[in-house]
């Protein structure tokens, strides 16, 4: 199983990271560096997050990394990153 980073997904990291990269660069170093880890997890728990069953019959999914959410979809082959978003943002 392989993860892919849709086009969006990297969107959101850049726009987290122009956020909060004024206010403390270091900061915004070690939330990027999370999220990728908790996206990198996933290689290993496929199944870790909760189903969406709006999205169904796609096996779309969500997890909680530190105060974000990262949405990801479990395909046969692959992983792949949706959206990230920090909780507290009106989704």
């Amino acid at each position: 199983m392989a993860l892919k980073w849709t086009v969006s997904a990297e969107r959101d990291l850049v726009r987290i990271h122009a956020f909060l990269a004024p206010i403390s660069p270091p900061a915004a170093a070690k939330v990027i560096k999370q999220l990728v880890a908790g996206a990198e997890q996933l290689l290993s728990y496929p199944k870790l997050g909760v189903s969406l069953e709006e999205f169904a019959p796609r096996d779309v999914r969500r997890v909680i990394v530190g105060d974000y959410e990262l949405r990801y979809e479990v395909t046969e082959n692959l992983i792949y990153i949706l959206r990230l978003w920090h909780s507290r943002e009106d989704r």
